[in-house]
């Protein structure tokens, strides 16, 4: 059975698919019984997984084989969640509390949150080194490494901890930079992965990711406004009472909204080649800038 053997589904019902299918992938791929392993799973648990449908969603649209894309997509969960657990740390964010649980620091110690963050980040590349990802699997790696990076994730997170203590707040083109990098990067890695495995063109892909990462991030800076931390599962208004530079205090909530509006457009848009195999995708892009959470 390949991916592409999935009809296109409502939004809502595919992603409670994809997140079923990675983390019955997880609990076989990540079945040690110690603390180490349990930390991982945990790390991993609970999240929308939206990077993860996003590499099976892209992977249906090519016909990809089911088990290469699932070791993509629980590697791309790997390194989202492993960002997470070192973000929430005392010496970046120092947050307490993570999809709605206590964070991995907080569960257990600082120390398994390093380690199973470390972990978290390793065991992605493994997967996707495994035989069964086929010939393209190098050109997965590289794309991970440079979107994760120093030139990717990394860098954003760096570029953000260096700006809470900058003589003046961001401008609107340096908190694009910053977000293509610290979020952006690893969508794009997410709903191109699809069109790597496969061998074909992913820059319709990669149009629909630019986009739909900054409407997302945009979304982000909205709820940190807006949103009711009982539903976000983390502490909102953090940005405002520390007087950090967000989409929403450069362009003003009305205007925010509305450019989220326009990228999610232009995500749809990017879209056409594929015709109605993408109304997946296209709704995802909808929910992106719609969530409470």
């Amino acid at each position: 059975m390949t991916a592409a053997d999935t009809q296109t589904r409502p939004f809502a019902e595919a992603l409670k698919d994809a997140q079923g299918q990675i983390t019955a992938h997880m609990e076989l791929r990540l079945a040690g019984s110690d603390d180490l392993h349990a930390a991982m799973r945990y790390a991993i648990t609970g999240g929308k997984m939206l990077r993860g449908f996003l590499v099976l969603e892209s992977a249906r649209l090519h016909g990809v084989a089911a088990e290469a894309a699932l070791d993509a997509a629980l590697a791309i969960e790997c390194i989202h969640a492993y960002s997470l657990v070192h973000d929430d740390l005392p010496c970046m964010d120092d947050d307490d509390l993570r999809r709605g649980q206590p964070t991995v620091h907080k569960k257990w110690d600082e120390a398994m949150a390093v380690l199973a963050g470390d972990s978290l980040q390793t065991f992605a590349f493994e997967l996707l080194a495994s035989p069964t990802v086929g010939p393209h699997a190098l050109e997965l790696i590289r794309g991970l490494a440079q979107s994760s990076g120093k030139d990717g994730m990394v860098s954003g997170q760096m570029l953000d901890i260096a700006a809470e203590s900058a003589a003046e707040p961001l401008n609107l083109e340096q908190i694009t930079k910053l977000q293509g990098r610290k979020t952006g990067c690893l969508i794009e890695w997410s709903a191109t992965a699809g069109a790597v495995l496969a061998g074909a063109n992913p820059d319709p892909l990669r149009q629909y990711a630019r986009a739909l990462g900054l409407a997302f991030q945009i979304a982000d800076d909205i709820l940190d406004v807006e949103g009711d931390a009982a539903k976000v599962g983390k502490a909102v208004r953090k940005d405002a009472d520390a007087g950090k530079a967000t989409f929403v205090s450069l362009l003003g909530l009305a205007e925010a909204k509305a450019r989220a509006q326009a990228l999610c457009e232009e995500a749809c848009a990017a879209l056409s080649p594929y015709g109605e195999d993408a109304a997946t995708l296209k709704e995802a892009a909808r929910f992106v800038i719609a969530r409470d959470s």
